[in-house]
């Protein structure tokens, strides 16, 4: 189950074999048949799926290596040199609790290219190394300070390692740091002349650490407040400006957005967050001016990052540019911003984003009024990435549109191409096959062509009429 629930999960087996294998081992066995069961058990629950995780590990490093370049703008050796000096950040949060941090973005953390640039980067390669080498050296003389080094480094093992995840999100910690003050709460809980100045300690930590959460509770409470200060906090992040600017929208204050968004862009002329809002606001205003479409074209024609954000946001436009309620944001524009996405290098190999790139083109196609020339762009999607969700999807989006026979067509396109590739590991797969062992998606199909049929019939009925 918790696989299932987070990819991190799977260290459970690794966790538990630490937790054994550094106190719980100290404690004997009542009988020689205890012990040799005990330790079956072990080897069964604990060590073979330890070493199943591991090697999972080493199969995706082949793969990170090849797609984080690609996807990400940095190498798995950038990575793990950086994730030192993330791990060493994270550390400090938690020994020196704050009622603020820099929150959820933190896109704008630096990235260590080298062992000395930025310069912390080996000092914190070579503290974090001393901390996992203290862990063994102190499992016998000291297991509790040991299990909580070790369980620490061990729970980051999926998301600070060579996994091309996101470099530095604060929540990752909430594992790891579960055992990491124990130490401290055996040491204030020891029996002794002095035990009440551990109670005070304890007391007075307890109560230091309740206004700190009461202070952060307050400021997650507070969406807006929230917003402005991590976008001071973090000055340089994308993500944060733009979190900010959608608040300064929904207060009905585009004026105060757009100046926080222009601030941003020069920053960031390759993220798409600063130039997509920036067109929502300006059309807040009642017109987007050409030197905003051009900033958008330049960062989608060169931006890694953000294909689902880009693809959502597209919607949103295709629909105010079909309103004409924002001068300068028409289906001309539109399609001047689908062509910078083709010329996207770092998108041109990945298939879901072509299918994506296609079918946001169809969708323009239809809007404009070219029928046949969407049906030619979903079937282009679907080439790219054969899978029958968009499939149906896009068929359903040419029968509601008044083309039954051409959402008919769609289907029949499907039908002629090869299976698209299997899910990854995990949940999608999972996903997948629940979805066929129900029959799902021929039900669907037939369900769906059921329906278009019937349109088309009736739509031929009124023409002959």
């Amino acid at each position: 189950m918790a696989v299932l629930s987070k990819a991190n999960g799977a260290l459970l087996p690794v966790l538990l074999l630490l937790v054994e294998w550094i106190v719980l081992s100290r404690q004997p066995m009542p009988t020689a048949a205890a012990k040799r069961w005990h330790r079956r058990a072990v080897t069964v629950f604990l060590v073979i799926p330890s070493a199943l995780v591991a090697v999972y590990l080493l199969y995706l490093l082949p793969g990170a290596i090849h797609d984080a370049p690609v996807t990400r703008g940095w190498t798995v050796g950038e990575r793990l040199l950086t994730e030192a000096r993330v791990l060493t950040d994270y550390l400090r949060l938690l020994v020196i609790p704050h009622a603020n941090s820099s929150g959820l973005f933190n896109d704008a953390f630096p990235l260590s290219t080298g062992w000395l640039q930025p310069a912390s980067t080996l000092p914190c390669v070579v503290l974090i190394l001393a901390l996992i080498g203290a862990g063994f050296a102190l499992r016998k003389r000291h297991p509790a300070i040991a299990l909580a080094l070790l369980f620490y480094f061990t729970a980051q093992l999926m998301e600070s390692g060579w996994i091309p995840l996101e470099l530095y999100y604060e929540h990752r910690n909430y594992l790891p740091a579960m055992l990491l003050f124990w130490p401290i709460g055996l040491g204030l809980a020891r029996p002794g002349k002095l035990r009440w100045a551990g109670v005070a300690a304890a007391g007075c930590i307890l109560l230091v650490l309740g206004v700190l959460t009461w202070q952060r509770a307050g400021l997650w409470g507070d969406g807006t407040r929230q917003a402005q200060l991590w976008a001071a906090i973090n000055p340089d992040s994308a993500r944060a400006q733009a979190n900010a600017a959608l608040y300064d929208l929904a207060h009905d204050q585009p004026r105060l957005a757009i100046a926080r968004l222009e601030r941003s862009l020069p920053r960031h002329p390759d993220d798409i967050q600063a130039p997509i809002n920036l067109i929502g606001a300006e059309c807040r205003l009642g017109a987007v001016r050409r030197q905003t479409l051009e900033a958008a074209e330049y960062a989608l024609a060169r931006t890694r990052l953000g294909g689902q954000t880009a693809f959502n946001w597209f919607n949103d436009a295709l629909e105010i540019a079909g309103k004409h309620s924002c001068e300068g944001l028409d289906f001309a524009a539109l399609q001047a911003i689908l062509d910078s996405v083709r010329r996207n290098p770092h998108w041109r190999d990945i298939p879901g984003r072509q299918q994506d790139l296609h079918h946001l083109q169809g969708q323009l196609d239809l809007a404009e009024g070219k029928p046949d020339a969407a049906l030619g762009s979903f079937n282009r999607a679907l080439a790219a990435s054969p899978a029958p969700g968009p499939a149906l999807e896009q068929a359903a989006y040419l029968g509601s549109h008044g083309y039954p026979s051409l959402g008919l067509a769609h289907l029949d396109y499907f039908a002629t191409l090869p299976p698209g590739p299997k899910p990854g590991f995990g949940m999608p797969r999972i996903h997948a096959w629940v979805l066929r062992k129900q029959g799902w998606w021929p039900k669907e199909t037939a369900y769906l062509r059921h329906t278009l049929e019937t349109d088309a019939a009736e739509r031929t009925a009124q023409t002959v009429k």
